[in-house]
């Protein structure tokens, strides 16, 4: 049993939590994620680690109401306790493999759209732990949608903030304040990680494919069950097949196809869709056990 210290709801829909997990604690790194489950026979969730502290032993989670498991946790309060919270799970960022010398010599920008600020705010702190310069752009469909504004400020050398709708910080897509950074206001990247929804991931990746910066991007919205088991995050990379929980969550944006995910994603939601798929993949199908029976 994990006991929940801190529980609040950020804004509309999305809640925090601080999670007493000493184990996880200890080993996870920036990019890793945890599955949880709120009794033994709730739904699996997966879900991208926000901070961490190895001291106080604990995690910490953020997430959104999109289902009834998520509706469940989200009622949970202070002193309760997840039946499982299972990880570190999934690869580490690949800034965490790099030289800190060599980190320090790179032009880094972070885009995070809605939810995914939470994913980004552990990576940018650990670069500012490193003492290595990075920028941040933040997007929401407006202000009050806005997560997480004040601890990214504490750890980005520079928070751009961006709402759709213009009613706070900038106005417009994330994808325009990343392109008007460079073309009109002179900043130059040579290392971009944007993530958050699937669609906007794409543009930004886009866009960066013709700015000529590589791209990582994190796949952890079309994760389900976490292991490779269930074939929900199945994504070609390359000429390759990938599963975003076992291979990734990041992986390298340029090489992404995102309208196939994306097409995958609102296939997987219906049994009809999950037999065409299980048919058309075969072998491919399913990540952790290779094949469908």
């Amino acid at each position: 049993m994990y006991k929940i210290i801190r529980a609040e709801e950020l804004t509309t829909n999305i809640y925090l939590m601080d999670v007493e997990a000493p184990r996880v604690a200890k080993r996870c790194e920036p990019g890793q994620f945890v599955i949880v489950r709120t009794d033994e026979n709730g739904e699996r969730i997966p879900l991208t680690i926000c901070d961490y502290d190895r001291e106080k032993g604990t995690i910490t989670i953020v997430f959104q109401t999109v289902g009834a498991e998520t509706f469940k946790m989200a009622s949970m309060k202070e002193g309760d306790y997840f039946h499982d919270f299972v990880g570190p799970l999934g690869r580490p960022s690949d800034l965490v493999e790099e030289d800190i010398e060599e980190l320090k010599k790179k032009k880094i920008v972070f885009i995070a759209g809605g939810v995914g600020t939470a994913p980004v705010y552990p990576q940018v702190k650990w670069l500012h732990e490193k003492g290595i310069d990075c920028d941040v752009i933040v997007g929401a469909k407006n202000k009050d949608l806005l997560i997480l504004e004040k601890e990214m400020k504490a750890v980005a050398t520079n928070l751009y903030v961006t709402t759709d709708d213009g009613s706070y910080g900038r106005s417009g897509m994330v994808t325009t304040t990343l392109e008007s950074l460079v073309k009109e206001e002179g900043k130059e990247y040579d290392h971009c990680v944007a993530i958050g929804p699937m669609i906007m991931m794409k543009f930004v990746a886009l866009l960066t494919k013709k700015l000529e910066i590589p791209t990582i991007v994190s796949l952890n919205p079309i994760m389900v069950d976490g292991t490779g088991m269930c074939g929900a995050c199945r994504v070609t990379v390359g000429d390759q097949i990938k599963f975003a929980c076992v291979d990734g969550p990041e992986f390298d944006g340029h090489l992404v196809d995102f309208d196939e995910a994306m097409k995958r994603q609102q296939l997987y939601k219906t049994a009809e869709g999950r037999a065409f798929l299980k048919a058309k993949e075969g072998d491919t199908h399913h990540g952790g056990c290779g094949n469908c029976d």
